[in-house]
């Protein structure tokens, strides 16, 4: 909920597009509980008095994923391209009355804590730390990001959090101070204070701008077995002779000029670990290569939809890209535990956080 005093000019839906993104602005979107997502990222605002404020919290991908070297710290030096996409969460962050002394999370998600170990808390102690500003907040958390996903979605929330707070202590703080300051409690985080899309290096927190190298409106499906992995156990099993050899600013070349992400485009060094730990992942993998979609299904064609599948991050979730259709066999019922969701890429402009494309609202 908004104080009052906070004034915003509603819009019309739109798609998100690097030129149509209007900064400024606030609308909702009313749906079902599951896809309570607003069509606007309820972001920059002018009048610092405000109390209140909801944001949609978004996640990643990692459209190739090398491992470039294991570091002396026992961290690992990555090569990656980030994307921001429209699956996410609603947040909405409350300043506490003067005189409170910690933040209050509460989740829809009761597996996930709540207490100091969550990303959120972590960065609003760090944005205190940073900025000697002294408000604590309260904060809700309608989670609809899977969690052991490889989608970044705990990195979302702390990102959100950090814009939140800056948005509602008056903006002490820079987009770039935020960027920095976020690779201290996470390698993921920082992706976020991009405009969208992002090679990163290092752990991660290296953060080069790009453009969008794919249409934002290229459909994908994201499927996602009921089990997580976990992103620690990934890298200790990592085998570093197995990885990819090949160069990924020869992967980032590629993508971008050719604006269609293909199977041998789509390497992923994190794969071999999972699928090491987590066989049928791999199999649903081959499967959703080979499958064709419900679509299709009746009409006897056995041609996949999807011109790449791959995993992101460190799992488990496959990333199909090409179409957002599900394939028919994922109706069988040993598949009925599957998380499945159409998914865009998105973008936002300097001075905005992002919003959900039209299809979370559909």
């Amino acid at each position: 909920m908004l104080s009052r005093g906070c004034r915003f000019p509603s819009v019309a839906n739109r798609s998100p597009t690097v030129s149509s993104i209007p900064s400024r602005r606030i609308s909702k979107c009313t749906k079902p509980s599951h896809l309570r997502l607003r069509l606007n990222a309820y972001a920059a605002y002018e009048d610092t008095s405000c109390s209140n404020i909801q944001l949609f919290s978004p996640s990643k991908i990692n459209l190739f994923l090398r491992v470039v070297r294991r570091r002396e710290d026992g961290y690992h030096d990555l090569a990656s391209l980030f994307h921001v996409i429209d699956l996410g969460d609603n947040m909405s962050f409350h300043i506490l009355p003067e005189g409170s002394t910690h933040d209050v999370l509460t989740c829809s998600d009761p597996t996930i804590p709540t207490d100091s170990s969550n990303l959120v808390i972590k960065a609003l102690n760090l944005f205190r730390l940073k900025t000697g500003t002294q408000p604590y907040f309260s904060i809700n958390l309608e989670k609809r990001v899977p969690h052991g996903a490889g989608l970044g979605g705990g990195s979302g929330n702390a990102a959100t959090t950090l814009w939140a707070a800056n948005e509602l202590t008056g903006r002490p703080a820079s987009n770039e101070k935020l960027l920095e300051w976020s690779g201290e409690i996470g390698s993921d985080i920082s992706v976020f204070f991009s405009q969208g899309a992002a090679y990163c290096t290092g752990r991660g927190e290296i953060v080069e701008e790009v453009a969008p190298p794919l249409p934002l409106e290229t459909p994908m499906l994201l499927v996602k077995p009921p089990v997580g992995l976990s992103t620690p156990r990934i890298f200790r099993s990592l085998d570093l002779s197995r990885r990819s050899t090949v160069d990924p600013l020869t992967l980032l070349q590629v993508l971008s000029s050719s604006g269609t992400m293909t199977q041998d485009l789509a390497v992923n060094d994190l794969e071999q670990p999972a699928f090491d730990n987590l066989p049928e992942l791999l199999t649903l993998k081959e499967r959703l290569k080979s499958s064709s979609s419900e679509g299709n299904s009746s009409s006897g064609s056995s041609s996949s939809p999807f011109s790449a599948v791959f995993m992101t991050g460190s799992g488990s979730t496959l990333v199909c890209m090409g179409s957002d259709e599900t394939p028919a066999f994922l109706s069988a019922q040993e598949y009925k535990d599957l998380f499945v969701s159409p998914a865009r890429l998105i973008v936002r402009e300097p001075g905005s956080w992002y919003e959900p494309s039209a299809l979370q609202c559909k």
